[in-house]
């Protein structure tokens, strides 16, 4: 985690300078020369100013002398091929980086296919500027051609939304949906340029607002006294790190917190890798759909210590089901308030501080007993026989092992919603935060192939896996010809059931039987063929290794094509199913 740290402030000290350096270069173009700009460039400006490197988005007839203005600045504007795909790019942008993705469309038809991505960000806590084109002011009021109200269409799916309705509230308004999208809780913001607003020239004296800089806000000395007092007398404590820990890089403060004071750590699907899996203190990921092992380790505990945790991830019921439990909730902001999340006491600000002034003064437990201990041997035991079944179709366990062992400690892996998420996510070793990254607020399908677009423009020294369904890969997989276009080599590895899984497992489980969830499907190697991607079919289970590390090796984008036997899926609830008693 040390070395993740140094790694982490290396990379944002190269990209600060390198925007810091381009930003003070606008302002002295903007003061030295008396330059005359219009609306359009006015904007772009401004964005440069924001230290955005890539937009993401389509022209449409109302946003062209926006995007036209985007020709001539230091932002690479990245033309896809459905807005759906620029929201998820500039989601997982924003994910990955901490910064503000930015997507961009016209208005109607276009905005509202901004829509999904940008839900996904503000249920995900992920920084994103969504604009879009409106109709001009002269007809915004009347009902007429492409009207549709897009602001009171976008504020419920995001923490701001506003409309430029002059030139002059141009550097203020894209101030204010920066600052906004980054301030904790991070998420979507959205802004509405009308037409003739875009087309104002002649500007003068108008130029980019300065970014502001917060002091870090310290948890109070009255929150760690009462939260070390509870945490004292608990006698069997337990850890819940959440996706607000990754934001914050708590992940050292965690690994202290843990070795000192002795208890184990479990992370949500988001927080994967923010406290490693090679970890003796690691009891894996909470937030099946079942009573999987780590529920166990709640089961028994006291006193459970929250550490960035947002409700949003899951539900609170699956780790506290009889609201008994006490719960330490140690957070930027105050948590949301639910029945089976009762908090005894809130620490808010910097989660590390509040880690390591904890850790100095409370005395260490007992350590991991047997049952945390056999909570790890059973998911090893798990990856363990996937790494040695031959079995054709790929078992899940297989896929997951063998993706495992080709992928390096800080290559990302994208995980799409369906059956494989579950297996990912409980299965899928990760020792550091943002290297597997998975949707679990709004679980959005659909959002790993055009999402390894914004990983791989994040971190291009990273191999980047979209790991997907049949049911998700096609509902974007046009976005491969923008990656092939724009030279943006990844891989994705397409799970191929011919059905929507994950509903047809819930079916199974809950009904005894599943219907309208079966498809068919093109063949997946010639369609990537077409868009001048390489295409691999799997054809038995030792070929996924080798297959998985030649197209990693190279400097392409590539589709492996892999049959998985989902029978497994009922396997392990039916097993999960017999484990009533404690472990």
């Amino acid at each position: 985690m040390e070395i993740l740290r140094h790694q982490h402030e290396a990379e944002s000290a190269h990209r600060d300078t390198s925007l810091e350096n381009k930003s003070q270069s606008i302002k002295e173009k903007i003061v030295a020369e008396d330059i005359t700009l219009t609306a359009a460039q006015l904007i772009v400006q401004c964005l440069e100013n924001e230290g955005v490197e890539y937009i993401f988005g389509l022209p449409g007839e109302e946003n062209i002398r926006l995007i036209d203005a985007m020709k001539d600045s230091t932002i690479r504007f990245i033309v896809v091929r459905h807005e759906q795909g620029a929201s998820f790019m500039a989601d997982i942008y924003g994910r990955v980086t901490g910064k503000a993705g930015v997507c961009i469309s016209t208005l109607g038809p276009g905005a509202i296919n901004l829509l999904l991505g940008t839900a996904d960000a503000f249920t995900d806590s992920t920084p994103l500027v969504a604009i879009s084109a409106q109709v001009g002011l002269n007809r915004i009021h009347k009902e007429t051609h492409q009207v549709i109200d897009l602001l009171n269409m976008f504020k419920p799916v995001t923490k701001w939304a506003g409309m430029i309705v002059s030139s002059a509230a141009i550097p203020e308004m894209v101030r204010e949906a920066f600052e906004k999208a980054k301030t904790e809780r991070p998420g979507a913001v959205y802004l509405c340029v009308p037409e003739d607003v875009e087309a104002i020239s002649g500007l003068t004296g108008l130029r980019p607002l300065s970014q502001s800089y917060e002091a870090d806000s310290m948890p109070g000395s009255s929150q760690i006294a009462h939260a070390a007092h509870v945490l004292q007398a608990a006698t069997k404590p337990i850890i819940l790190a959440g996706h607000g820990a990754v934001r914050d890089h708590a992940g050292d403060a965690l690994v202290r917190f843990s070795e000192r004071l002795r208890i184990p750590v479990a992370t949500t699907f988001m927080g994967k890798g923010i406290f490693p899996d090679d970890h003796p203190n690691s009891l894996g990921t909470m937030g099946f759909m079942k009573h999987d092992y780590v529920n166990f380790g709640f089961d028994e505990a006291d006193v459970i210590v929250c550490v960035g945790y947002d409700l949003q991830e899951f539900d609170p019921v699956r780790m506290n089901p009889n609201a008994d439990k006490k719960i330490l909730h140690l957070h930027r902001y105050p948590a949301e308030i639910d029945t089976h999340y009762p908090v005894t006491v809130s620490v808010e600000g910097n989660i590390s501080a509040a880690l390591d002034e904890l850790a100095a003064i409370v005395t260490p437990k007992e350590g991991l007993d047997a049952a945390d201990r056999k909570i790890r041997n059973l998911l090893k035991e798990e990856l363990e026989y996937g790494a040695h079944t031959d079995a054709y179709p790929v078992k899940p366990q297989r896929l997951v092992s063998d993706i495992r062992a080709v992928m390096g400690e800080s290559d990302i892996a994208l995980v799409d919603t369906g059956s494989l998420k579950m297996w990912m996510a409980r299965l899928y070793p990760t020792n550091q935060p943002n290297t597997c990254v998975i949707s679990n607020g709004l679980s959005t399908m659909a959002f790993a192939v055009p999402g390894a677009i914004g990983a791989k423009l994040a971190y291009p020294d990273r191999k980047v896996l979209a790991v997907t369904g049949d049911g998700s890969f096609l509902m974007n997989s046009q976005e491969l010809e923008t990656a092939i276009r724009e030279h943006i080599p990844f891989v994705v590895l397409i799970w191929v059931d011919g059905a929507y899984g994950l509903i047809k497992w819930k079916m199974d489980l809950e009904l005894g039987h599943h219907s309208f969830v079966d498809f068919g499907n093109p063949d997946f190697v010639k369609y990537a063929e077409s868009f001048g991607a390489r295409g691999y079919f799997i054809e038995a289970a030792a070929d996924l290794l080798p297959t998985l590390k030649k197209a990693l090796s190279e400097d392409v984008v590539s589709v492996v094509v892999c049959p998985v036997d989902y029978s497994e899926n009922i396997k392990l609830t039916n097993k999960l199913g017999q484990l009533m008693q404690p472990i």
